[in-house]
Formats: C-alpha cells, sequence, structure tokens
C-alpha cells in the first residue's frame, strides 16, 4: 500500500493486522487500511490526512529495498520499447541489482533468467519481484558471471547492466537468435562509445544509442512552468539487431530488370 502525506511524500508500506506506521506528521494504524476502498483518505493519529493508493510499478521501484542503485522509470519504459518487450519473450538480464528491470519485463510478459554475480543482489532481486508479482512468475536469477559465457540458446533479447557489455557481444552472438535484439544501460558515454565500436566488429547491427530527460511542470492557478527540478541524466541506451553474415545468407540473389545482379 502507498500513503501519500499532505505535502505529498509517499510512503510504501506492507499491511498487517494489528500494526501501525509511525511518521512525524502522526500514526495510522494498519487496521484503518485494510478493507478500505483504494483512493481513500485515512485520518492519522494527529488528525493529518493521508491518501491510501495501491502502489504502481514507479512507485515500488523508487520506494522498495535495494542494495545496488535501481535503473529509474523513466528508462525502465524506454527500455520495454527499446527491445520490443512482449509476452512470450524469452529475455537474458545480465546484471539484476535490485530487481527494477525485472519486474518491468516479467509484468510485461516476458520470460526471464537472470545473471547475477552477488548472491545478496540475487536474494534481493527475487524478493522483490515475488513481492510485487507473487512466488509462480516466470522468473529465476543464476549466480553466474555472464564474461565467461551464456549457456542458455534460442534467446530473444538480451539486457546488459554492467561495466563491460562489449565483452558479452561473443557470447551473445551465440546465445541468441538471428533477428533478436541487445539492450545496455550504461552510465557514461565513454563506455557506449566503447560498445558501439566493438559491435561494428560484431554481428550485431542496426544498432542505435539514446537516452531519456524526465522534467516534470508546476501548474498552479496561473503559475505555470519547469519544475525546478528534472531528472536529467541516468543512463544511455543502446540497443542492436543479431543479423546473419552475407555468406550464410539464404534465399536467390536479388537482381535488376536486365538480370544483373542489385
Amino acid at each position: 500500500m502507498l500513503l501519500i502525506d499532505p505535502k505529498e511524500r509517499r510512503y510504501l508500506i506492507t499491511l498487517r493486522g494489528g500494526a501501525s506506521f509511525h511518521t512525524h506528521v502522526g500514526i495510522v494504524s494498519h487496521d484503518d487500511l485494510i478493507g478500505a476502498p483504494e483512493g481513500s483518505a485515512i485520518l492519522g493519529s494527529t488528525g493529518r490526512r493521508f491518501w491510501m493508493v495501491r502502489p504502481t510499478l514507479s512507485d515500488t521501484v523508487l520506494k522498495m529495498p535495494r542494495g545496488a542503485q535501481v535503473i529509474y522509470p523513466k528508462d525502465l519504459g524506454a527500455i520495454l520499447i527499446e527491445a520490443d518487450i512482449a509476452p512470450g519473450v524469452k529475455v537474458l538480464e545480465a546484471g539484476v541489482g535490485s530487481g527494477a528491470l525485472s519486474m518491468a519485463l516479467v509484468r510485461a510478459g516476458a520470460e526471464v533468467v537472470g545473471y547475477e554475480l552477488r548472491e545478496d543482489f540475487a536474494d534481493r532481486a527475487l524478493g522483490n519481484v515475488e513481492a510485487m508479482l507473487g512466488q509462480d512468475a516466470p522468473y529465476r536469477v543464476e549466480l553466474r558471471d555472464v564474461y565467461q559465457g551464456i549457456e542458455l540458446r534460442g534467446l530473444d533479447r538480451i539486457l546488459l547492466d554492467l561495466p563491460e557489455p562489449w565483452q558479452v557481444l561473443p557470447h551473445a552472438e551465440k546465445a541468441m537468435r538471428p533477428g533478436g535484439i541487445l539492450c545496455a544501460y550504461l552510465p557514461s558515454i565513454n563506455q557506449t562509445a566503447q560498445l558501439r565500436s566493438a559491435m561494428e566488429h560484431s554481428r550485431f547491427g542496426m544498432a542505435s544509442t539514446l537516452e531519456v530527460l524526465h522534467r516534470t511542470w508546476h501548474i498552479e492557478a496561473r503559475s505555470v512552468r519547469p519544475d525546478h527540478r528534472m531528472v536529467g541524466h541516468t543512463g544511455f541506451l543502446t540497443t542492436a539487431r543479431l543479423l546473419v553474415p552475407g555468406e550464410e545468407a539464404t534465399g536467390p540473389p536479388v537482381t535488376d530488370g536486365d538480370g544483373a545482379l542489385a
């Protein structure tokens, strides 16, 4: 449940009978929340009003327990579109962190396997995904170093949130189906440039790189202006498609009207 106080501060809580939530603007009994309609106003012990709603994915990502830095919601949405995530798509996610991207992928219908080096990160990601999507979610995490190889085959997508994704390209070529999409999330343009350079010597083509800037607006009566603060740079998204080399291409040669090779 998400509680929002009079100053629009947000608190993510798990409801339990007989428990209470303590904040500097008052105490809220969980029993007052359990069974109340979503969107209700609840009064705390000091008479302050709290709104109660179910948390969105964005709320959960920003407020959930985490060990590693999460991918921001503005980038999660872009990744889902750029990597063309859809129901039934088989995804390898390397570097699961706290599970923010994992939750977005699974909720979009993908079947996700995570590779993670740190056991504490893997446990945290599994716990966060299970808390939001249930124990039956098509998601598992293996303690593996993706730089050393990928055992999976026939993958539709590979998503990388790690420092040196160019090391993964040779393994990804073997693990993905032709036409599959690789997407890498990197904090610096130097890393991104090195990845793009490595892609030029691989089977990955049709590469593109973008970043997403998120600016909200203050709208109150006649005061309409951009907010003073915004979520600017967080990371660069690079996507590419796995292509079939020319010598492996199939089908008849393409000719012009005179029968010459086009």
